[in-house]
């Protein structure tokens, strides 16, 4: 019989059961340990095949009391004893309420968590923010055919992918899984390189989601301009972008649930149009239009940044991983889902539109699917393409917001950022997160599209080198951790993952302005001290700083390899 597999789940903090009481076999009443005395048990579980699994869960801090016993089933009624040893604190991945289930079992309903799963995100909600958080739909993909023309725009949004987004959204599915908290990548870095990289990668991340973010009202105001025109410039677009700006802002202190609905209604009204438009477009389709290239006249620079911004961001969605019903089921198969949804919103589109149209490569401008459709479809094509476009850009404001202001969340959580910041709203959003996000979208709305894209490339890139090699690190040194999704190859095989979109990344950095390299460099020294600065602040106690008793200890706890998982 193939040896049981075990896994770890832990009850909610607010569980209704009962304490526990003295059996037969526990003739010492349990002990009550005063706050932060630490104690340790080792756990033992009758699993289904007869055997006997031994855990350990090592370094088992105690705020303020210690239940005596813990009492699980595994396949019937097993018992989980507890035996004191030495460890000195709560190692990474381990709480004091713990059940091991063998991997093809489903959890007894006394081990269900009894907080409200209905607030959680669930796959269909969680597949549109993966999808919001990438692409959005067609929209900005135009200025790869101005860059490089049809067949280059084509290739490009079918390969690219393999190089990029497969290796990002794998190493996410893994990542996410092995550390389900809204810290997200803060936290992988964190786990590998230490606190002080793990800031430096939140910094880092943060700023380009808010650089990405003040691009989304532009968008929205390019596509409105062709039928409003007073919208293109001066004062009614700066009000515009204020109005837009705190409208969707409180959509997300409402709630991540809304926020996840809302983004499968506006995914739906986006997309339709795209699918009418191409099967209209199926009897003026000229296939030796798609052929056009002029390797002579390729603006690299715009191309790849073109690709790069709208096949990105497949991390952000692991900043929301502590509001994800089941994580570890549910977020490898959204990404995978997702992932189609979102490399077929690009291809198609382009498809059957450089098909249909003549090619004039200067028109392709952000905006320019619309013009498509007029020529295809009439007038009401292209104002549900127009429309279409104004909720895209919507969601994907909403989303990126989310994402940005609970990364803040769960890196106050972790003791980075001044307490204030993991505070909550009543609707569980947090506010101050918001706030500081909101605040940096205005600030940056000014900047064009060209020069938004290219800073928040430059930014995203250093992020995922640093990503790479957390997911390297802990592969190396803790190959025997538990891995809910596990990529399935060895350690060589994870380096050769990281090797392509390293390679890329080079090429994008090395093709950034001057302007981008020296802005973007001012930005990553900031960062460089603000984090020492944190820390002076905190040891003066001019601001208070905490880290959440709920989190598992990521630091000086890796003596078991095992002590990784959640």
């Amino acid at each position: 019989m193939a040896p049981t597999t075990a896994i770890l789940t832990t009850p909610s903090k607010r569980s209704t059961e009962a304490p526990p009481t003295l059996s037969p076999a526990d003739p010492t009443p349990p002990s009550i340990f005063p706050a932060k005395t630490s104690v340790d048990f080792t756990n033992k579980v009758t699993v289904a095949d007869g055997g006997t699994l031994k855990a350990s869960t090592p370094e088992l801090s105690a705020k303020s009391s210690v239940e005596g016993t813990n009492k699980v089933n595994v396949d019937g009624d097993e018992k989980l004893k507890n035996e004191d040893n030495r460890h000195p604190s709560v190692a990474m991945g381990h709480n004091s309420d713990v059940e091991y289930i063998g991997i093809t079992e489903s959890p007894s309903p006394t081990s269900l968590p009894t907080n409200n799963n209905s607030k959680r995100i669930s796959i269909l909600p969680l597949i549109f923010l993966i999808f919001y958080e990438v692409s959005g739909g067609p929209f900005g993909v135009e200025d790869s055919v101005r860059a490089a023309g049809p067949l280059l725009a084509l290739i490009g949004f079918l390969v690219f992918p393999f190089i990029w987004s497969v290796p990002e959204a794998l190493i996410t599915a893994e990542m996410g899984t092995m550390f389900p908290e809204d810290g997200g990548y803060v936290v992988w870095v964190s786990s590998a390189l230490g606190p002080y990289w793990g800031f430096q990668q939140g910094w880092m991340k943060w700023l380009s989601g808010v650089i990405d973010n003040a691009l989304y009202p532009v968008l929205f105001l390019d596509y409105l301009k062709s039928g409003i025109p007073a919208l293109a410039d001066g004062y009614p677009r700066i009000l515009a972008v204020l109005a837009l700006t705190i409208a969707l802002t409180y959509m997300n202190f409402r709630g991540l649930t809304i926020v996840g609905w809302v983004a499968v209604l506006l995914g739906i009204f986006s997309l339709v149009p795209f699918v009418i438009m191409g099967f209209i477009s199926i009897p003026k389709i000229e296939p030796e239009r798609w052929l056009v290239v002029d390797l002579h006249v390729v603006d690299w620079n715009l191309y790849l940044n073109t690709l790069f911004w709208n096949l990105n961001y497949w991390d952000s969605i692991s900043t929301l991983a502590g509001e994800v019903h089941n994580p570890k089921k549910t977020l490898p198969k959204a990404l995978f889902y997702a992932l189609i949804l979102v490399v077929s919103g690009y291809f198609l589109p382009l498809l059957t539109s450089t098909g249909a149209v003549p090619l004039h490569r200067d028109q392709w401008t952000d905006g320019y699917f619309s013009d498509v459709a007029m020529m295809v479809g009439g007038v009401w094509l292209r104002w549900w393409i127009q429309a279409g476009a104004a909720m895209s850009n919507m969601g994907m404001f909403v989303t990126e917001m989310s994402s940005d202001s609970f990364q803040l969340l769960g890196m106050a959580e972790r003791g980075m950022l001044p307490e204030f910041f993991a505070k909550r709203s009543r609707y569980g959003t947090p506010s101050i997160g918001i706030l500081f996000s909101a605040s940096g979208v205005i600030l940056l709305s000014w900047l064009s599209f060209q020069e938004i894209v290219a800073a928040e490339n430059f930014l995203y890139c250093f992020g995922m080198i640093l990503e790479f090699i957390a997911f390297v690190r802990l592969r190396m040194k803790y190959p025997a951790a538990s891995r809910p999704y596990k990529i399935p190859v060895g350690t060589i095989g994870s380096v050769l993952l990281c090797v392509p979109p390293t390679i890329l990344i080079c090429v994008v950095l090395a093709l950034s302005s001057i302007k981008v390299l020296v802005v973007s460099m001012i930005a990553i020294v900031i960062g460089l001290g603000l984090q020492p600065f944190l820390k002076y602040v905190e040891r003066k106690r001019w601001v208070k700083f905490s880290t959440s008793a709920d989190l598992p200890e990521l630091y000086n706890a890796h003596e078991n390899s095992e002590s990784l998982v959640y």
